[in-house]
């Protein structure tokens, strides 16, 4: 299920106060997805996590009270107690919890109470876990835990999802062009013992903070998402460097068509940068040179416009609307 989806489905979840269980590959996002559907829905958020964490988290801590003994609650266990909003009380990484964290952390999911004490119905559980295939320390989740969540999501990542989420947080347009030409990327994690980062979702979101930092060489690339991808990127950069002046390009777009690049690699470039300088006064410029790209580079860079444009400044006007219309069956496919 790509993120889009889950987070759809996830908000439905939220509303109808149902327990889910999220799983998926390192850095494919869970957590962010949660944090987002808490902001967009108004919820508070309160993270646990039970890998680092002792029953007594989630049972409160003996104590003698007025000659009886209880457990007393406290940190984040008196939170869902007492909350008084809307609450997502989200169990990070459950799966690399021990058992009788685990177990501690049932008593809550299923009876909403834990030894006299209730918790609050403004709470609602959802939890994240890694595959036991992706070498991330998962053990296994219990069978009766598992079934005290309505549904369990396996998350995964999707280029289109990813790339509407790098505009939105000004990823540089170079890594946006090189994940529409490799956006397997995205999804190529292959869990190793070694002391080394590989490509996901989340390492190459961190190899573009380190590019807006400056920071584009071969060994800060390596270390934030591997030597082969390192080297892929590099190589792909190289024709970023090669764009034509997209600024005269836009001004002028028919005196460039003789020369648009036959390369994918190039086309790729070529698409992201015009995306990145569209606006609502110069689209119609765009869609003219774009007209004369290999349809599916059209179709991109018009569907880039639309991940991009959250103003609805480009869709507003009368050159997307007309670009639209002309390319309404392949937009609906």
């Amino acid at each position: 299920m790509k993120p889009s989806e889950l987070t759809e489905k996830l908000v439905k979840c939220m509303k109808a106060k149902l327990p889910v269980l999220i799983k998926g590959a390192p850095g494919v996002g869970k957590s962010d997805i949660v944090a987002q559907v808490a902001a967009a829905l108004g919820m508070d958020l309160i993270i646990s996590h039970p890998v680092v964490s002792d029953p007594t988290d989630f049972k409160g801590l003996p104590a003698i009270v007025d000659g009886q003994a209880e457990f007393l609650p406290f940190g984040e266990l008196t939170a869902l107690i007492e909350a008084v909003k809307p609450t997502i009380a989200f169990l990070d990484d459950l799966g690399q919890a021990p058992a009788c964290v685990q177990a501690a952390a049932m008593q809550l999911i299923l009876a909403r109470r834990v030894n006299g004490h209730h918790v609050s119905p403004n709470v609602v559980f959802v939890a994240a876990t890694n595959r036991r295939t992706d070498k991330a320390g998962v053990t296994g989740i219990l069978e009766p835990v598992k079934s005290r969540f309505a549904t369990i999501y396996e998350l995964v990542q999707d280029e289109a999802d990813w790339v509407e989420w790098a505009y939105a947080h000004e990823m540089p347009g170079k890594l946006i062009a090189f994940v529409h030409f490799r956006p397997g990327i995205l999804h190529d994690f292959k869990p190793t013992a070694d002391i080394v980062n590989g490509p996901c979702a989340r390492t190459i979101a961190n190899c573009g903070r380190l590019i807006n930092a400056g920071l584009e060489d071969m060994e800060s690339l390596s270390g934030a998402a591997g030597e082969g991808t390192a080297i892929e990127m590099i190589g792909f950069f190289k024709y970023w460097q090669q764009l034509p002046n997209l600024t005269h390009l836009i001004e002028n777009p028919n005196k460039y068509v003789d020369s648009i690049p036959k390369e994918p690699a190039a086309l790729y470039a070529i698409v992201t940068g015009l995306v990145e300088k569209a606006n609502g006064k110069n689209i119609a410029n765009i869609f003219e040179y774009s007209s004369h790209l290999p349809k599916d580079f059209d179709i991109l860079l018009g569907r880039d416009c639309i991940r991009k444009d959250k103003k609805k400044e480009i869709q507003n006007t009368k050159a997307f609307v007309k670009w639209a219309v002309k390319n309404k069956d392949i937009l609906a496919a």
